[in-house]
């Protein structure tokens, strides 16, 4: 299995459609920060990133100072870092004062429709919510705005009559259509971050242009695949097909820090995601993530969250209980 399909395996992701929007020339949208709506789109979410999928029409994103993004049908766009933006019929358009965003979010997938009566333009919005040191590793290198047009996959096609079909269906007396959006929303995303992988030019940096170079991402698939093994640097090195002095120098140029150093965290991060999700005991995650004594795991997985891994282990479970109470 190949690194980015194992780390989907392994890390739990939450996704939804929770906007599908019927515009009308002149209109314009603001988006707030991800992380100001976070908590109205998925409780006790660390990390939620926003996109976008234009159905039909045209449109444009402004995106902080930069150039208006000219949006066609098929489009879909991701905010790696949560950027407040606006989607809008035309450039400099004052966005439209509407209700506020819980009451809108209260039902979902919310339907909008609203503008001056021109062209129409329709889309989708959805989000991802995810661990947030997995969400930094997953985005880590990519722009403000990430841009691709899944009709160009062979999977376009499907991908956007899944959705419209799941949005009928979700307003539809028969159960389950809410889950099955959840599901395309997760599929919606991967898929462009597949698309982005393969479109991205030369002198990308971050885990994605790691997984695209031949050295780097043969460490990576193979640091994924055997999480546990006792890896050496000339061990790894040999697998990639290069030099340990290569391998580090091109591994520290696109992923950001050194290969060990990587697949300590990498390990961390699989702890951290059965100590939430599961009641695996202590020593059984040590010996999954290649720690011989819970001793040793214990200490590297402090340096990595501050607390020892029991005491996360509860601090999790306590959060996770007064998020579920608060709703």
């Amino acid at each position: 299995m190949d690194a980015l399909s194992e780390a989907l395996r392994v890390v739990r992701l939450v996704g939804a459609i929770f906007i599908s929007a019927r515009f009308s020339a002149p209109w314009c949208y603001q988006s707030p920060r991800a992380d100001s709506v976070a908590p109205l789109l998925e409780s006790g979410a660390e990390r939620v990133v926003i996109f976008h999928l234009i159905t039909d029409g045209e449109c444009y994103v402004e995106l902080g100072s930069e150039a208006p993004v000219h949006l066609v049908a098929g489009d879909a766009i991701v905010f790696p870092q949560g950027d407040a933006h606006r989607m809008t019929s035309e450039p400099g358009l004052a966005p439209a004062k509407g209700a506020r965003l819980d009451a809108v979010l209260a039902r979902r997938p919310r339907l909008l429709a609203y503008g001056g009566g021109g062209a129409v333009t329709r889309l989708i919005c959805g989000y991802l919510a995810c661990d947030a040191r997995f969400a930094g590793l997953l985005l880590a290198g990519l722009p403000p705005l990430v841009r691709v047009n899944v009709r160009g996959s062979s999977a376009g096609d499907w991908l956007e009559s899944s959705v419209r079909y799941a949005l009928a269906e979700a307003r539809s007396p028969r159960p389950g259509g809410a889950g099955v959006l959840a599901k395309l929303a997760e599929v919606l995303f991967i898929e462009v971050l597949r698309l982005y992988m393969h479109e991205q030019g030369e002198g990308r940096t971050g885990w994605l242009a790691g997984l695209n170079d031949r050295i780097v991402g043969a460490a990576l698939n193979a640091l994924h695949r055997k999480p546990a093994h006792a890896w050496t640097l000339d061990e790894l090195a040999r697998t990639a097909g290069t030099s340990r002095s290569v391998l580090v120098e091109r591994f520290q140029l696109l992923v950001g820090n050194a290969p060990m150093q990587y697949l300590t965290q990498w390990r961390m991060l699989l702890a951290a995601n059965l100590l939430r999700h599961s009641t695996t005991p202590l020593l059984r995650i040590a010996e999954e993530v290649g720690y011989q004594t819970d001793s040793a795991f214990s200490r590297a997985f402090r340096r990595e969250y501050g607390l020892p891994p029991a005491a996360w282990r509860r601090a999790q479970s306590a959060a996770s209980g007064a998020s579920a109470f608060g709703r």
